[in-house]
């Protein structure tokens, strides 16, 4: 891609903003970062000094009212923010990517992607978990039928943070869309839907755990696909042993993976893709995942898989071409609101205890 780069609004610079999209934002050929919107100062000084050429404002009607000079706004603002500025910014004739969850209900979502095709506009989700170096992996032992028919999914996506950290994640608030299950449930619910497709029933466990807490801390999903295979998710702020990121097990062969992918450590260190001195994504060997059958992979059985590099930037570089070159979009709203159905469902299922289906 040449030519003068798109010019990118970024709303909000806390962890997501600051730590995710202006640093893959600024590595992308294609974009600049333009301005970024916060109206904490400390936060104002942190993007200047990171990014001395970017424009800094206090409000994102600052950038509605100069729309003509932006050419896409980034929503990493609270989730509470998300369907009103992506509103607007549509409303201003602006294409938008909008982090996870886009909405709190998939009826917004979906209300989200027919304003953005009545005007003909980009609307993505930015689902960077599809881009971790195990997701990447198993996707391509399982095209590669190196498992035979899967059965059963089982992915984790655990911490272990006894102490509460406050802010808008914990609250109850309904309208803050606070809580696991629609921070890192977006993350697996998506991965599972990706792999395996639509989903028939639901059902999940939805616990507060921590004292003080306000919202759920530790959940399970259980979910039945269309083409029979079973998803277990499990995603927990109060896991005193961690298990294993994925396991995955088919009429063929399994698949062990632990431990996270590198990408969000290293963008909080201050790594940058594309750095000379960085090689991205990659993990050491001790760290590959193991496939095999018939004995477990502590005790040595299975055979170590290579780790493919994980890649945060190609989600802005597909961006990029979809506005540039009428690439496709790489996370639509519908996806997104698809994985909402599930996750509305699981807070179904676990207030009622039953077994939803869809």
């Amino acid at each position: 891609m040449t030519g003068t780069p798109l010019r990118v609004g970024l709303v909000g610079y806390g962890l997501a903003g600051s730590v995710f999209h202006a640093p893959l934002i600024a590595a992308t050929q294609g974009l600049a970062l333009d301005t970024v919107v916060t109206s904490n100062p400390e936060r104002q000084a942190q993007a200047r000094a990171e990014y001395p050429d970017v424009r800094v404002a206090a409000s994102a009607d600052e950038l509605w009212a100069r729309a003509d000079e932006l050419d896409l706004i980034v929503i990493a603002s609270p989730n509470r923010t998300h369907v009103p500025l992506a509103t607007a910014a549509l409303e201003a004739g602006l294409p938008v990517v909008v982090d996870k969850p886009v909405a709190g209900t998939a009826a917004e979502a979906r209300a989200l992607a027919e304003l953005a095709e009545k005007r003909g506009l980009l609307l993505s989700v930015f689902q960077n978990r599809r881009w971790d170096n195990d997701f990447l992996t198993l996707r391509k032992l399982i095209a590669d039928g190196e498992l035979g028919e899967v059965y059963r999914f089982e992915s984790r996506f655990e911490r272990w943070r006894p102490q509460l950290k406050g802010g808008w994640r914990e609250s109850g608030d309904p309208a803050e869309i606070g809580g696991l299950l629609y921070d890192l449930g977006s993350h697996v619910v998506d991965q599972a839907l990706v792999l395996f497709g639509p989903v028939t029933s639901v059902y999940a466990e939805t616990d507060v755990r921590r004292e003080g807490a306000q919202a759920d801390d530790d959940t399970f999903l259980a979910l039945t696909h269309e083409n029979g295979v079973r998803s277990h998710l499990y995603v927990s702020a109060t896991t005193a042993q961690l298990g294993p990121r994925f396991r995955v097990l088919g009429s063929k062969a399994g698949y062990v993976k632990h431990g996270l992918d590198p990408q969000e450590a290293a963008l909080r260190e201050g790594a940058r893709p594309g750095s000379p001195d960085v090689e991205w994504g990659t993990e050491p060997e001790e760290l590959w995942g193991r496939l095999g059958a018939g004995e477990s992979p502590v005790t040595g059985g299975g055979t170590p898989v290579r780790t493919l590099p994980g890649d945060y930037p190609a989600y802005y570089a597909a961006v990029a071409r979809a506005l540039l070159s009428d690439g496709p979009n790489p996370v639509t709203a519908s996806e997104a609101a698809a994985a909402l159905d599930i996750l509305e469902a699981a807070r179904r299922s676990a207030a009622e205890k039953v077994t939803v289906t869809l």
